[in-house]
């Protein structure tokens, strides 16, 4: 037991050590390697033979340029929002589901098309299908853990446990845009016929 406890305690305290030294790359990284490890995990479950690298290189980019450095500031920015203690966990979650959630939501359906290398219109086409599905899911679903991790979570490791919950989200998600795939294949593939 304690010989699996050091190497975990020593890998936790220099993940620590690059949180408080250099905190926006070191949640850039965790972000993208989440993103990437669900993606892949979503190709596993939906029992695909072949993996789809461009979708996991596509997952891990958005991760990295995206969702750590923008919660990073965005966490930021919500602790500021108030000093009264009454109103600040509420604060901040009504500034994350109504701001931050819908324009993430946003971001990734486009540009994580993007980087899989598809073109601008396949891009707005999967935004323009999904966004309001995703979005309403992401509201109905993940407010209850938002809330948690702002009310329980400290500030510095906000964004690793938002990080945690998007692996399920992100799972979801890469679901939900593969089905949307299939379906316009399909569609213009019947109207090829």
């Amino acid at each position: 037991m304690s010989m699996l406890s050091k190497p975990f305690y020593s890998l936790l305290g220099s993940y620590f050590e690059q949180l408080f030294n250099h905190p926006v790359r070191t949640k850039a990284v965790t972000s993208c390697v989440i993103a990437t490890s669900a993606n892949f995990c979503s190709q596993k479950i939906a029992g695909t033979k072949k993996t789809n690298t461009d979708s996991l290189v596509a997952y891990g980019l958005f991760g990295l340029i995206f969702t750590g450095p923008l919660s990073h500031f965005f966490y930021q920015w919500l602790d500021r929002i108030t000093d009264d203690r009454r109103f600040k966990q509420m604060m901040m979650l009504l500034g994350e589901r109504a701001i931050f959630a819908p324009a993430i939501t946003a971001l990734s359906l486009y540009f994580i098309t993007r980087f899989e290398g598809k073109t601008h219109e396949e891009g707005c086409k999967n935004l323009n299908d999904l966004y309001k599905l995703i979005v309403l899911n992401n509201w109905k679903y993940l407010t209850l853990p938002v809330l948690i991790n702002f009310r329980f979570v400290p500030p510095m490791l906000r964004v690793l446990v938002a990080n945690f919950i998007g692996f399920c989200w992100i799972v979801f998600l890469s679901a939900k845009r593969r089905k949307a795939e299939l379906r316009r294949r399909q569609t213009d593939e019947q109207q090829s016929s």
